[in-house]
């Protein structure tokens, strides 16, 4: 029991690494930028204003991104999804798995819930006790089960999903502008240092290895954030991408797409002017989605009022995920 715990411990700082990795190369890159490049080898004192302006909107809100992607909790299934004491009495107790699968069918008649298993069965973590929602998997490093889970990422040190997909998307967008602005400022410099036009010193040094990393950087995000853009735009998670959802009829890779506006809409939110603001406006609260298809709601009697399942038990209601994830 103690080596577990000691082990589990030695994971959580472990899995650090790679988030001071990536601080320790913004922190450095701005040293290299601002310092060695702007204060020591810049003579024009326009440019010299106009690249520390420019550059230090971009090292904002790279931060600010990078930092809401991190330490935005990821979001949970609500209390609606736990099983009721007497509910997992009868889950407990029942032997039979034919019968186990029908106290969860019976179950989620109560719920928005329309993907089932692979077998066809109600979608049930064994660990976390709950009904999973739509598009809510269990995360075997965070040991919880995340709302609209699509990865879990080691440069962020955090499940990405509902409650931080958007943060997510405009980290990838504001570190790919980052390094495109510092690749195009420095490029000038990079050759006048490597055809020997300036000085040789620790500027030198910096500047040379400024304009690898940034290219280097780019290159491998530009991928990654051309990937996620498609998935946005069909709706899908990364772990949709590679095992379509299963709804009662079957399996459907596009049974959550419902037009490129409305799934922008879905992470961005309605607003436009905050879209490219690291600040909460996803639609809904994770855990319910449109379907393509909306015959199948059909079925529920419950989406005849959508809100009534958001409530708590004692009546009133529980309010949005931001406050929930928050």
């Amino acid at each position: 029991m103690a080596l577990s715990r000691g082990l589990r411990c030695c994971q959580r700082v472990f899995s650090w690494i790679p988030v001071l990795i990536i601080t320790s190369v913004a922190l450095w890159s701005y040293y290299a930028y601002v310092f060695e490049l702007c204060l020591f080898t810049l003579t024009n004192t326009f440019e010299k204003v106009a690249y520390l302006l420019v550059f230090h909107v971009c090292f904002v809100m790279f931060s600010w991104t990078y930092w809401r992607s991190i330490f935005t909790p990821a979001a949970s299934p609500c209390k609606k999804f736990q099983l009721s004491y007497s509910d997992k009495q009868r889950y407990e107790m029942e032997e039979r798995p034919d019968a186990q699968k029908q106290i969860l069918v019976e179950i989620a008649k109560k719920l928005p819930i329309f993907t089932r298993a692979q077998s066809g069965a109600i979608r049930f973590c064994d660990r976390c006790q709950v009904l999973k929602p739509d598009r809510c998997h269990h995360c075997s490093v965070c040991e919880t089960c995340v709302l609209k889970m699509d990865h879990h990422c080691p440069w962020v040190n955090n499940c990405v999903g509902f409650s931080n997909y958007k943060f997510f998307l405009l980290f990838l967008s504001y570190s790919m502008l980052y390094c495109v602005f510092i690749a195009a400022t420095v490029f000038q410099y990079f050759l006048k240092f490597w055809v020997g036009d300036l000085p040789n010193g620790p500027a030198k040094f910096h500047v040379l290895f400024l304009m690898f990393v940034a290219l280097m950087f780019f290159v491998s995000l530009m991928f990654l954030f051309g990937y996620h853009c498609w998935l946005v735009a069909k709706n899908r998670s990364t772990l949709e991408a590679f095992s379509a959802p299963v709804f009662v009829s079957g399996p459907d890779r596009n049974g959550f797409n419902v037009g490129i506006r409305r799934n922008l809409q879905q992470v961005f939110g309605e607003n436009r002017r905050l879209w490219f603001i690291p600040v909460f406006t996803s639609q809904g609260n994770g855990h319910y989605f449109p379907l393509k298809n909306r015959s199948s709601e059909s079925h529920n009697p419950l989406l005849a009022n959508e809100d009534m399942w958001e409530e708590s038990d004692d009546g009133s209601e529980e309010g949005s995920l931001e406050s929930e994830s928050n």
